[in-house]
């Protein structure tokens, strides 16, 4: 079997996305898109450890360090001043894995199907040099002219280019060294300049390339519904004696403590439950029993984290999480926005897709009686 590695490139600064991060750093789907397109090539490697391996932009580390956590893969390579000087960078890397194909993919283009990349690669075992996927023009091309009056381009046999564009590695390798100087659009481009034999397959129309802020908004409704499932958690703990709890990720002063083999976060355990709940993996004290002494003191946030990794391995994304702290005192109040970016954080998702309420039950039952603290949570996630 022929051994395959997957190059995938986010070098770019993607300013005319007109947003706050890179574009391939923003959110889509509830997950950064560089995350998304590097899991559309995840069931190749069925056989295989992870060959991906991804070209960023400089300074960009720590964003690439956050969206690909968890994924396993080697440490991202920085690219250059051109996409084409990205591109060989990332070529070189690869070359101590000796791959035999490599797939060149933008980071911009996260609805890449297997059809689309099941295809490219069977181009190349046939014997093709080179891969392009291409879509057929169906619009009503016009140009501007020099004197500044539009004409009419026939479309027929117009086609448009997209990725993964497949490769046998050692030779657009030797393309990208030989042809180092000359400036080309895409791979197959210097390809051809190198004169490999390059096959055309059919791409799909949902390819697209995210460019502008409004492809998001097209992106996401490619996306769909998908499988969305919602579960909830629950969890209780008596107050002891102290001088703080933790709440929700955060050490809170208190008059009392909080009693548990934890640190006793009943927030952060019922979003834990809810989660595990949403992927059918049991419950917290499956996970973490209170039995074992490894967990005596332990922080909560490991358990949430550990949650979440799990979703993630499941190609869960998480959409929305909500808790309700049921309590007399603390106030609450004061601490929610701390709260709600603190569960973020250790999600790996946006704030805005964090609720934390709070209620009383106006002085009835244990929690009236100020004698512990209850929290219920649900959450909801797409797989």
């Amino acid at each position: 079997m022929p051994r395959l590695a997957v190059l995938i490139v986010a070098a770019g600064k993607g300013e005319r996305a007109g947003l706050g991060l890179p574009k391939q750093y923003e959110l889509l789907g509830g997950e950064p898109m560089l995350r998304r397109t590097v899991r559309a090539f995840a069931g190749l490697f069925a056989e295989q450890e992870w060959a991906v391996q991804v070209v960023i932009g400089q300074g960009q580390g720590d964003l690439a360090r956050q969206a690909l956590a968890g994924l396993g893969l080697p440490a991202p390579v920085t690219g250059g001043a051109t996409r084409q000087q990205s591109v060989r960078r990332g070529l070189e890397a690869l070359e101590k894995d000796g791959p035999d194909f490599v797939l060149i993919h933008d980071a911009a283009r996260p609805l890449i199907s297997r059809k689309v990349i099941d295809d490219v690669v069977k181009a190349l075992e046939r014997g093709a040099d080179g891969a392009l996927p291409m879509v057929a023009a169906s619009d009503t091309l016009r140009r501007r002219e020099s004197d500044g009056r539009w004409s009419l381009v026939p479309r027929e046999n117009l086609y448009r280019a997209q990725t993964p564009q497949g490769f046998v590695y050692a030779k657009i390798m030797a393309a990208h060294r030989a042809h180092a100087a000359q400036d080309v659009t895409d791979d197959v481009a210097l390809a051809e300049l190198a004169g490999m034999r390059v096959e055309m397959v059919e791409g799909e129309e949902k390819n697209i390339k995210v460019t502008r802020k409004e492809d998001f908004a097209l992106a996401e409704s490619f996306l769909g519904t998908g499988d969305v499932r919602t579960a909830t958690g629950y969890d209780v703990h008596k107050f002891t004696d102290g001088d703080h709890i933790w709440l929700c990720g955060l050490k809170v002063p208190h008059s009392h403590g909080l009693e548990g083999h934890s640190d006793a976060d009943v927030g952060l355990h019922a979003i834990t439950d809810a989660l595990l709940g949403c992927i059918g993996e049991g419950d917290i004290g499956q996970h973490f029993p209170p039995t074992d002494e490894r967990w005596r003191g332990a922080a909560s946030w490991k358990f949430l984290d550990h949650a979440a990794a799990l979703v993630r391995e499941k190609g869960g994304v998480i959409n929305h999480v909500d808790v309700t702290l049921i309590c007399e005192r603390p106030k609450v109040g004061p601490h929610r926005n701390a709260m709600k970016a603190k569960i973020a954080e250790i999600l790996k998702i946006d704030p805005t897709r964090v609720s934390v309420k709070a209620t009383t039950t106006e002085g009835l039952g244990f929690t009236g009686r100020r004698e512990g603290i209850a929290a219920q949570a649900i959450a909801t996630v797409k797989l």
